[in-house]
């Protein structure tokens, strides 16, 4: 059966900065829903790429060699190994995340005061 996600209301239902919610599976890769706040830790996956598509708000993604400013509908692929820090500009971000796993790493940069928006 298909489904169909209204993406907006998916990631504004979460109920933690900077977790995922899995949406769906394609082609091998999971399409997960986001939301965040403030920035994360320092962080890098060195097993997958990292991609980010903007829905909603400002985020920058701080890299060590300069930084880069999304804006909704912007569309960023991290490379693996990169070490990277998502900061969001104003009060919060939505945003899909696309890649084979959740995250490659425990943290996935999450921080510690994150673990609840309610």
């Amino acid at each position: 059966m298909l489904t169909k996600f209204a993406v907006a209301d998916e990631a504004a239902a979460l109920t933690e900065f900077w977790s995922q919610r899995v949406l769906a599976a394609a082609n091998g890769n999971l399409i997960k829903v986001a939301k965040g706040t403030r920035s994360t830790n320092w962080h890098a996956h060195d097993d997958q790429e990292e991609t980010f598509l903007l829905l909603s708000g400002r985020m920058t993604i701080q890299l060590r060699d300069g930084d880069v400013l999304l804006t909704p509908g912007d569309l960023l692929v991290i490379p693996r190994g990169v070490e990277h820090c998502p900061k969001v500009e104003g009060e919060e971000a939505h945003f899909l995340l696309i890649g084979p796993d959740v995250t490659s790493n425990a943290a996935g940069g999450k921080p510690d005061w994150s673990r609840s928006t309610t």
